[in-house]
């Protein structure tokens, strides 16, 4: 009944293991990682990153469109020029927040509904 610590780790290791062809295909994530229906902009200008903080963010869109110009150059934009350009604390945080995410890959503003009238 003895079992020796290689034979322990090789049955464990087996037991664990995943099959190569299972690793590979998830069929049941498809469904939470799927490229079709995302509703998120192509093109991301600073009016549209800013709608897409909201938060009272986008009543800066002129002024920062006016001094940084680029969206680009809003990504990489550190605290304290937003702070020179006059934008409070919280709304710098947010906007510094979200370029992060946006810069990561963990985030994009999303296409807003057209309302019908």
């Amino acid at each position: 009944m003895a079992m020796t610590w290689r034979q322990i780790f090789t049955n464990t290791k087996r037991a664990f293991s995943i099959p190569p062809q299972r690793a590979i295909s998830t069929p049941g994530l498809s469904r939470f990682f799927s490229k079709s229906s995302s509703p998120y902009l192509v093109k991301v200008g600073i009016p549209e990153f800013l709608n897409g903080i909201g938060k009272g963010v986008e009543a800066h869109v002129t002024k920062l469109e006016s001094e940084i110009g680029d969206f680009h150059k809003l990504l990489v934009t550190r605290t304290l020029k937003l702070k020179k350009l006059g934008i409070p604390c919280q709304q710098r945080k947010l906007i510094l927040k979200y370029a992060h995410k946006y810069r990561v890959g963990l985030w994009r503003p999303r296409v807003q509904p057209v309302k019908a009238s």
